[in-house]
């Protein structure tokens, strides 16, 4: 596995979805799958805004150490 934890939950998902066949399975494992996605872009988002963000250096560096920021 991933060390990213949103790429381990995907393939966990993923693999839950090839072994089943009941569609209510399939269903809750769908809509999670698109859940997790929605929270990827929204901290996509975040990480841009806060790369964009005119900040102080202390802050910028509290923010890479904290793994916010690249």
């Amino acid at each position: 596995m991933t060390d990213d934890p949103t790429e381990t939950i995907r393939t966990i998902l993923e693999s839950l979805l090839e072994e089943t066949d009941d569609p209510d399975v399939h269903y809750k494992l769908r809509t999670s799958l698109q859940l997790l996605t929605i929270l990827e872009e929204r901290d996509a988002a975040g990480r841009d805004a806060l790369e964009d963000a005119d900040l102080d250096s202390d802050v910028v560096e509290r923010l890479e150490r904290l793994g916010y920021i690249d």
